[in-house]
């Protein structure tokens, strides 16, 4: 295997190795603190998780994408692919056999050994784990950097930017709601407000009760969010529009948010992936607290 492995490296640092002496070097600081540096704009990139392939496309260099792994469905052209495994277990000899330029990695996500073994062989690597908005805005921007993209990417990621500094002034001093967000449901578990989505939450102006919880996604009973006893339940689910998960609350009549009517649906994949497209979700998200802060 990993005779292949060697024979497949090679071909793609022989690729390379033509680029012309007078090529910009283009060089960022990746999430894992590390400085990765191109001769030339990436040509041929591969994104090892579904939110990895978004943000190559939100920097403007969709076109550039070889390979992606499973579940990478967004943007739609995303589903005709080449797949290299899963983003839990990577196929290195698909992978390499598409001599990839430039691959951008899920720091906590994908097998570190795996990802280790591509900067062995010489393939320059990305590690990316934006946490936060401010994360998804820098990823953009250093993604586009390195594709050479920046007329498309840069700006995307500063408009990003500016709406969410935009939501952030709009609801400084709305009054406060508190929010359960259910992020799965057996285990029933929520986020904490280190998380992502606990940072749209404060957007929009919401408290997340459980967001003093040690763990990112922590496990809950069902005996604690019905002690809490929030104004608003917001959940995902198992697809973009089942509603089953929020709708299930409806069994708890003397919880405050079924009494008013106070349930919300928000599709996954605009709120619980870290990409550009969080702010439609975050606008949704918004939208119901208004909704309940009119309703009195």
């Amino acid at each position: 295997m990993f005779t292949s492995l060697w024979r497949s490296a090679l071909i793609a640092l022989l690729a390379t190795a033509s680029v012309p002496a007078w090529a910009t070097q283009r060089c960022v600081v990746d999430d894992d603190q590390r400085e990765l540096c191109l001769a030339a704009p990436a040509q041929r990139i591969i994104a090892l998780s579904p939110g990895a392939t978004e943000w190559v496309y939100d920097a403007g260099a969709g076109e550039r994408l070889v390979g992606a792994v499973s579940f990478s469905d967004y943007p739609p052209q995303a589903n005709q692919l080449p797949r290299v495994g899963s983003y839990q277990r990577l196929d290195l000899e698909a992978l390499l056999a598409l001599q990839p330029d430039l691959v951008v990695a899920w720091r906590s996500g994908n097998p570190r050994s795996q990802v280790d073994t591509l900067i062995r062989l010489g393939v320059p690597v990305y590690f990316a784990e934006p946490g936060d908005f401010a994360g998804i805005s820098a990823t953009v921007h250093r993604l586009a950097t390195l594709a050479g993209t920046e007329a498309i990417g840069h700006p995307r990621a500063a408009a990003f930017a500016d709406e969410v500094a935009a939501l952030r002034e709009r609801y400084r001093t709305a009054t406060p709601v508190t929010l359960f967000y259910q992020v799965w449901d057996d285990p029933l578990m929520t986020v904490n407000d280190t998380h992502f989505i606990s940072e749209a939450v404060r957007l929009c102006g919401g408290i997340n009760l459980f967001g003093a919880l040690p763990r990112l996604t922590p496990k809950l009973d069902l005996e604690a969010v019905l002690a809490a006893d929030p104004q608003v339940i917001v959940s995902g689910g198992m697809g973009e529009d089942d509603h089953r998960w929020v709708d299930a609350w409806r069994r708890f009549p003397s919880l405050q948010a079924v009494q008013a009517g106070h349930l919300f649906f928000v599709a996954p994949s605009t709120l619980q992936r870290p990409s550009l497209r969080l702010l439609l979700g975050t606008r949704a998200l918004c939208d119901h607290l208004d909704q309940v802060r009119s309703d009195g």
